[in-house]
């Protein structure tokens, strides 16, 4: 039986109707996230896990990023505006960020706190999701050690100009260590060099890479279970490795490793 739900991020063909999770055995789900930073391969990887664990096992995919990264470069393509105003955005983002500076605003403090807030929503469908027996693989996850960057708070670097900004950062902060305090039962850190990163999204800054790397490196999520995989390797090599990593939590579907399917990493 296949089940997969929540797929708003995910190819359309692994959607599956809402009423086969009746069926569901009522055990909690294993939870597999993989992190790590832009072109790392996430998404390509979380997908055809996600399509390989759906053949025997109720399967979701949730994915737990912002998706604001990709709003703004949608925002930078509209015609005679678009390049002023993602400037504009990434400017405020940027300063939101870094430790020390204070918070543009309150529209854009409210901006942040509503796309934490619908992190926050995805999380607890996943935690529905693992509650009704399936397994669940996520495109990210959120952590409570770091704020500013790699799915930490984004109100907690800046300080706040105003009571309802510090409200607004005392609520998000509660937010990330709520979801936080909820451990994956693995998270593959999916660890790529910034040069190959960028050869994969030039589109993205390489300095921001740098830093988005070293971070990465510095973060325990809370002590949950983790391993790091070598994601500056061929895709066929990293498959092998997560498969490696993963076949304890399902021996029964990895058998053996699959052989020649290419796909460009993401």
């Amino acid at each position: 039986m296949t089940v997969l739900t929540d797929c708003s991020h995910h190819p359309a063909s692994l959607q599956a109707p809402a009423k086969n999770i009746l069926r569901i055995p009522r055990y909690r789900g294993k939870l597999i996230a993989f992190v790590g930073s832009d072109g790392s391969g996430k998404t390509t990887l979380t997908s055809r896990l996600s399509i390989e664990l759906a053949q025997d096992r109720p399967t979701t995919y949730v994915y737990l990023g912002l998706g604001s990264g990709d709003l703004g470069r949608r925002i930078g393509q509209l015609p005679v505006i678009g390049h002023m105003l993602e400037k504009k955005l990434s400017k405020k983002a940027k300063t939101t960020r870094t430790q020390g500076e204070k918070i543009p605003g309150l529209l854009t403090a409210l901006v942040v706190y509503a796309f934490s807030l619908k992190r926050y929503f995805n999380h607890l469908k996943m935690q529905n999701a693992l509650r009704a027996g399936l397994t669940v693989v996520t495109d990210r996850y959120p952590q409570a050690e770091i704020a500013g960057t790699c799915d930490g708070p984004g109100l907690s670097a800046a300080q706040p100009g105003n009571f309802f900004v510090a409200w607004l950062r005392k609520s998000e902060a509660s937010l990330y260590q709520r979801m936080a305090e909820h451990h994956p039962d693995l998270i593959i850190h999916l660890d790529v060099s910034p040069q190959v990163a960028h050869q994969r999204k030039p589109d993205h800054d390489l300095e921001l890479l740098q830093t988005k790397s070293e971070i990465m490196k510095q973060l325990r999520f809370g002590g949950a279970r983790m391993v790091s995989i070598d994601a500056s390797a061929p895709f066929q090599t990293v498959w092998t490795q997560v498969v490696h990593e993963i076949q304890p939590f399902f021996a029964s579907h990895f058998s053996h490793v699959e052989t020649g399917y290419t796909v460009q990493s993401s």
